[in-house]
């Protein structure tokens, strides 16, 4: 499937190659893949404070910070589920991210 998503990659030779043993480009896949490659790269830390402004929003709306793990967002953020994977994953926050955590009334 690789080769067949990455066929404009591929040199001249290992497309005949395919070709040969009956193997073509698929056109669904490669507009897929570059689909996929054309969405901006958001990194660990965006992706944490885009979570952390979702959970403040629903302690703010809600007066706590038992979010549902099913509770989705209208941006389609899963801050509930978010929070549960931060809560099991403890000894891998900073300092900085427990305190705001903290901050939200999140307990351990």
């Amino acid at each position: 499937m690789r080769a067949r998503a990455g066929w404009a990659e591929l040199d001249q030779e290992q497309r005949d190659l395919l070709t040969a043993l009956g193997i073509e480009e698929d056109q669904e896949l490669a507009a897929a893949r570059a689909a996929a490659a054309a969405k901006p790269k958001v990194s660990r830390a965006d992706r944490f404070q885009q979570h952390l402004s979702a959970l403040a929003a629903f302690v703010e709306r809600e007066r706590h910070a038992k979010i549902p793990r099913t509770h989705k967002t209208a941006e389609g953020l899963s801050p509930g589920a978010w929070l549960n994977n931060q809560k099991a994953r403890l000894d891998k926050l900073s300092e900085e991210q427990r305190g705001q955590l903290e901050v939200l009334g999140v307990g351990w």
